[in-house]
């Protein structure tokens, strides 16, 4: 008999294990030889080791220290040093490479420290040298360095404040990362600046929708597409001038009007010894989902990698293909499954505590109280490949009607729940969180909508 939580569950580590990043760093490098060579589905690249007097391995993100993982299994004693910061909990065993933990998404003075080390060893690397630079969602917290400008004083204090007015109000991770990579000595192409010279290729695993590289944990070795205009038209945008602080507003203002560098731009001599390469994508978990479905016996359909926009109204949205699937068999016929993947965001209304996927999946059980007519059979789960959805240690969350009425049950009010942004309570409450720990990698969000 099928039992659709354990089937959504199934059809998301599916795609949970595509994205694990030391089978991607295995199955893109290659050494035969002193020949690296980095091979995906679009493009190859050669390097002849033999021609470099050190290798230095830098990284920061959540996925950083299982790619670190894959390189020292790769390239071993060639590897001269390395730093990668990770957050705190995602753990690898290496051997040449340091492995440092700080805190996400609030950027604490570990990862400060840890920037200022991550810089420290780039400035070593000179024309002869190769930096192999990995990247991961998450980074931008991670590795935090506030810029060093005469005159502008910034602090740690002052990007933790900015970082929580802009995660609370609803902006993109677009928009987050615009504003983050104008108060970063590392980010917006900097760390790139500081590792010129040397030879630079950049791994990336992509956590953003559309996969923008220079929006990949800010774009560290690549060109930033942004200004500080632009920066200060999010500040702008979201009401947020007064809760990021002054010192922040001054150094914003003082970058768009060019009294400030700005971050570097296509064309700039420090990257012209970069090559940065995209080796894992939300799409690639969202294929090996539909696949596990379609094993499993469900008509399956990919929906969309670019999901975005407020949780609670996607959640709307999966509401109602749910229902025309029952009653229409569109787009789909019964049993079904539709797949997609991206990243929504959360508008901070109340004191509650959760994440994008558990809010998603509890505003799908507020439409469910609402009305659920034709939506009896569906089973929704809504989850972060990081292992980590918000601020909280769960993944994300089931909704069904089943769950709702176990809530009922128990005298919970998902709607009031909702309101008060606690998603993370009512499904613990109900036992109906996923919990997967530390996944070690990070490639957006999947969601799983079952109609058996």
């Amino acid at each position: 008999m099928r039992n659709p939580l354990a089937d959504a569950e199934a059809i998301f580590r599916a795609g949970l294990d595509r994205v694990d990043p030391l089978a991607m760093m295995q199955r893109v490098l290659t050494l035969t030889g002193d020949t690296l060579r980095v091979t995906t589905e679009t493009e190859c690249h050669v390097y002849d080791l033999a021609r470099y007097r050190r290798i230095y391995v830098l990284g920061m993100g959540k996925a950083s220290g299982r790619m670190a993982l894959g390189l020292e299994r790769l390239l071993g004693e060639r590897i001269t040093a390395g730093v990668v910061a990770v957050k705190e909990g995602y753990l690898e065993t290496l051997s040449r490479i340091r492995l440092l933990e700080a805190a996400h998404p609030v950027p604490d003075a570990r990862g400060e420290a840890a920037a200022r080390e991550v810089l420290a060893m780039a400035r070593e690397a000179g024309p002869d040298d190769l930096v192999i630079v990995l990247v991961s969602g998450g980074g931008s917290a991670i590795l935090a360095a506030p810029l060093d400008l005469p005159g502008l004083p910034l602090t740690l204090a002052d990007k933790q404040a900015a970082t929580r007015a802009l995660l609370a109000c609803g902006a993109s991770i677009h928009e987050i990362n615009c504003v983050r990579k104008k108060l970063s000595a590392v980010k917006g192409g900097r760390l790139a600046a500081a590792i010129a010279p040397a030879d630079c290729l950049g791994l990336l695993l992509s956590d953003v929708v559309g996969d923008d590289l220079d929006v990949i944990a800010s774009g560290p070795t690549v060109p930033d597409s942004t200004c500080g205009a632009d920066a200060l038209a999010v500040v702008e945008r979201y009401g947020v001038g007064e809760r990021i602080g002054k010192n922040v507003l001054a150094v914003l203002s003082a970058v768009a009007d060019g009294r400030a560098p700005e971050t570097p731009k296509a064309g700039d001599p420090v990257f012209e010894h970069v090559r940065t390469v995209l080796i894992g994508t939300n799409y690639q978990a969202l294929l090996a989902a539909r696949d596990k479905a379609a094993a499993l016996g469900y008509a399956t359909l990919v929906l969309t990698s670019h999901l975005a926009g407020e949780s609670r109204e996607m959640a709307n949205l999966f509401l109602g293909v749910a229902k025309d699937i029952a009653e229409y068999a569109i787009p789909l016929p019964r049993p079904a499954c539709l797949i997609a993947g991206g990243e929504t965001t959360v508008t901070l209304r109340g004191p509650g505590k959760g994440g994008r996927n558990q809010e998603m999946a509890l505003a799908f059980l507020a439409g469910l109280a609402g009305e659920p007519r034709n939506a009896e059979e569906a089973v929704f789960l809504a989850a972060s490949t990081d292992g980590s959805d918000g601020p909280t240690d769960a993944t994300g969350a089931f909704a069904s009607l089943a769950i709702l009425r176990e809530g009922q049950n128990l005298g919970l009010d998902a709607r009031a729940y909702l309101a008060a942004n606690d998603a993370y309570h009512y499904f613990e409450a109900v036992g109906r969180l996923l919990k997967t720990g530390p996944t070690n990698t990070n490639v957006c969000d999947v969601k799983v909508l079952l109609v058996p």
